[in-house]
């Protein structure tokens, strides 16, 4: 028996050794990536550097979800954009000590070098450490000032952490034995406070506060180990984009260990990541490739057969493949799979499933891209963004007829807060303040704070005409009254819709330069309160032309009343030096030039003829930036000296082989010169090895690395040129690349939201976006989101969310055109 009660004891000894083994990733540890880690959740601080949008400072994610962020000392209760943040110094990791910490400052204004617009900061110079420090389930988030904070700084500073409220909304708290509900609102009771500022009085006040108690996958318990009260605060009462802030209050006197808050986010017991299938949401041409990706957590190693299941027109399923997944690899945080069914080609609805997940239906079609998918951001999105004019669809108006006063010159010496600058001369016969006509036609609102760029006009009014020449897009469902202004959605007026837009884009463009005798920089109100506007963009201003003398030169004036007569709301109009982008807006009219002749001859002579003189006046500092400038030129007039111009920069432009040969690949049937030829098409294999090897790089077959803003758009273009690129030099680059592209804007992309970027495409899509919708939480059809963000250093995130531009903002140019010219091109080349 003696025996038998070893092998026992033995089996005990290995039970309680797993048994310690599971629970030490129970434990908040630092990682490799320098932030805490306990299987269900991690803590980072300052890996992201965009507070201003909810990234940065402590961020916590609890059980695959990001539930706060910001965790950081601010000088407001509830901040928002354009308010003072600190400088974020080197990030340190002490191992011995599980440490991590940061040192921040808010730098004295007076200071110069620091990097910051000091018009956003007070005269308040403070600086401290800020650390996380594990504690078993647990951790610590201290803060330890450098001095006390000044004695008029008192009840001002606090250490605030915001918590998003899109996973809230009907969920409860407790405060001590106090408790409430998440709103999906903010409330009042409201006050002002010692600056006159209105404030929301605290939803709740104490030392302990507890999160989501009745769900355990948010449960998080913040607990303040120091005197003074925590408090739950609503962001949103003054900032529609606000989150949840829980805050305390710095003590007057206090230095080390100023902060100390104990936060223990509940999680599950060896919690991992559910699999996601990843396909695309619109589908599959019959001849394309066709490869789910599965992802997974680098914990789950049961790797389960994965299916292909054609829906039944009767009802229910015929599992039409069932296999293992090809191992891809690890890339961020997860573990990839692919699953391959290419050789699937019998028309029908299919989804897949992979254990518990099972996909949303997509097409298998040979008429997949022929309707209902680049249709929408025509007949939908780009009509709700025209400038200028009413739009009415059907029982709605998405806005009146607005800017109808555009616009007034600049101030001289502008820093405005958007980012626009107006140097020491307007550059134009106007002075500041002075009406400057011709500019109040045309145009489309550039994103959702309704400005009008210039290169977001000139590349929508390009790519919307380099695509009506390649594909023959002669689409119409929408009237278009130009003199009336007047814009009927789902109402044909017997006129291609790509043409008049191009119209349009085109008439403010010419117009702004006809008048001041050259390019806008761009268009925009001057006012913070008008910026911010949530509604009809007819309410900017009372669209009458302001004509007296202006009487100030500051960028703010804090209470406009927005359309009242008589008052400066106009827009403003700025003005720059910058050559290479008048070489690009030119570009633009000069492809224009092509498709409009035959539909507005007049407004085809004026993009032509500014296009040349452009040519001819702009001097950029090199020469390869007129390369655009000139393949449109020569495809528009054919003449030899923009074929001579290429052929002297050969070497330049095969040395910029990456930004230029998309652009010169499709002309060189018009260049005659053979070293030409020869040269760029080396140029070209030696590209797309690297191109090969960014392929590699992601399950996705191609580079995702995205800075702040989601990916998306620059995914989008780099498919564009790679359409480009496979046209034009075929037994280089195949079509791969750029189907890859289009299938991440539809659905193939990193993250557990596997929308469609395109708002209404495709079975699952962004429903939630920052649009001129986004304070009805609602989405303009086919408008294109930014897409999947990544909260630093490896967690990609799409949330549902309508206020977080970095991932589901709509924006013109490449963001609108460089979509539809993806899903066209996608379905000539499948259907040759």
């Amino acid at each position: 028996m003696k025996p038998f009660f070893a092998i026992i004891s033995l089996l005990c000894i290995c039970n309680i050794y797993a048994q310690k083994k599971v629970d030490s990733t129970q434990e908040f540890k630092i990682n490799s990536q320098e932030y805490l880690e306990m299987r269900g959740a991690n803590v980072m601080l300052a890996h992201d550097f965009y507070p201003e949008s909810h990234q940065g400072g402590v961020g916590i994610i609890q059980n695959g979800l990001r539930v706060a962020t910001n965790g950081d000392l601010r000088l407001e209760p509830t901040p928002g954009q354009w308010q003072p943040v600190p400088k974020v110094g080197e990030r340190k990791v002490d191992l011995g000590k599980q440490e991590i910490s940061v040192h921040m400052e808010y730098p004295d204004p007076s200071i110069n070098g620091v990097g910051f617009n000091p018009i956003f900061y007070p005269d308040l110079n403070m600086s401290y450490t800020l650390k996380v420090i594990p504690q078993g389930k647990s951790f610590k988030i201290v803060v330890d000032l450098d001095k006390p904070i000044p004695q008029e700084w008192v009840d001002k500073v606090g250490m605030n952490i915001e918590f998003f409220p899109g996973i809230l909304f009907g969920k409860s708290y407790y405060m001590d034995n106090d408790f409430g509900i998440f709103n999906r609102q903010a409330n009042g009771p409201g006050f002002k406070d010692s600056d006159n500022e209105f404030q929301l009085t605290p939803m709740a006040e104490g030392k302990v506060l507890v999160i989501a108690p009745e769900t355990t996958s948010q449960t998080l318990t913040i607990k303040n180990l120091k005197d003074n009260n925590l408090q739950l605060i609503d962001g949103r009462a003054k900032h529609s984009n606000g989150w949840f802030v829980v805050r305390s209050l710095v003590p007057a006197g206090a230095t080390k260990n100023a902060i100390e808050w104990l936060v223990t986010p509940k999680v599950e017991n060896n919690y991992t990541y559910s699999p996601v299938v990843q396909v695309s949401q619109v589908g599959y041409h019959t001849n394309q490739p066709k490869v789910a990706t599965i992802e997974t957590d680098k914990n789950d190693i049961d790797v389960k057969n994965i299916k292909l299941l054609k829906v039944s027109t009767e009802g229910g399923f015929t599992e039409v493949i069932s296999e293992t997944p090809k191992e891809w690899g690890d890339f961020l945080r997860y573990k990839y799979y692919q699953f391959d069914f290419s050789k699937i080609t019998e028309p029908g609805l299919y989804i897949v499933e992979y254990g518990n997940y099972k996909t949303n239906p997509f097409q298998i079609s040979d008429n997949v891209f022929k309707r209902n998918v680049w249709q929408p951001t025509l007949e939908y999105f780009l009509p709700v963004q025209m400038c200028h004019m009413r739009v009415n669809d059907r029982y709605k108006v998405w806005h009146g007829r607005c800017h109808l006063d555009d616009a007034r010159m600049a101030p001289i010496n502008t820093n405005h807060f958007d980012g626009y600058l107006q140097g020491p001369e307007t550059l134009t016969k106007y002075k500041s303040g002075e009406h400057v006509p011709g500019i109040n036609v045309g145009g489309w609102h550039d994103a959702g704070d309704y400005d009008l760029r210039v290169e977001s006009q000139a590349s929508t009014v390009q790519g919307l005409s380099q695509i009506y020449e390649l594909f023959n897009v002669d689409y119409d469902n929408t009237s278009i009254d130009q003199e009336t202004k007047t814009v009927e959605i789902l109402q044909p007026d017997g006129k291609p819709d790509m043409l008049q837009q191009i119209e349009h884009g085109a008439l403010s463009i010419v117009g702004g330069y006809k008048s001041m005798g050259r390019f806008y920089r761009g268009i925009i109100v001057p006012h913070k309160r008008q910026y911010t506007l949530l509604g009809d963009p007819v309410n900017h201003s009372d669209n009458e032309v302001y004509s007296h003398e202006m009487k100030t030169s500051t960028v703010d004036t804090v209470g406009i009343e927005m359309g009242k007569p008589g008052i400066g709301d106009d827009r403003w109009v700025f003005t720059e030096q910058n050559p290479n982008r008048e070489l690009n807006a030119a570009a633009g009219l000069a492809a224009a030039a092509r498709v409009l002749k035959g539909f507005n001859d007049a407004l085809a002579k004026d993009c032509l003829e500014i296009a040349k003189e452009i040519w001819e006046i702009t001097k950029p500092r090199n020469q390869i930036a007129k390369t655009n400038l000139a393949v449109e030129l020569l495809k528009t007039t054919k003449d030899e000296k923009y074929a001579q111009f290429l052929v002297e920069n050969t070497d330049a432009i095969a040395d910029r082989f990456e930004q230029n040969g998309w652009v010169v690949g499709p002309i060189i049937p018009l260049i005659k010169n053979e070293n030409f030829k020869v040269k760029i098409t080396a140029a070209a294999k030696t590209y797309f090895e690297k191109v090969k090897e960014l392929g590699k790089k992601t399950p996705y077959g191609m580079p995702y690395e995205p800075n702040i803003w989601g990916a998306g758009w620059g995914i989008q273009n780099f498919g564009v040129q790679q359409y480009f690129l496979h046209t034009s030099f075929p037994e280089i680059f195949p079509n791969i690349y750029m189907l890859n592209a289009m299938n991440f804007v539809l659905g193939v992309h990193p993250g557990v939201n596997t929308s469609s970027f395109a708002s209404g495409v495709g079975s699952r899509s962004l429903t939630q976006a920052y649009g001129v919708n986004r304070g009805e939480f609602s989405f303009i059809p086919g408008g294109i989101g930014s897409g999947t963000a990544l909260i630093r250093p490896d967690f990609p995130e799409l949330l549902e969310w309508p206020f977080l531009w970095q991932q589901t903002e709509y924006v013109l140019g490449g963001g609108t055109t460089d979509y539809i010219f993806l899903i066209l091109a996608a379905d000539q080349l499948l259907n040759k």
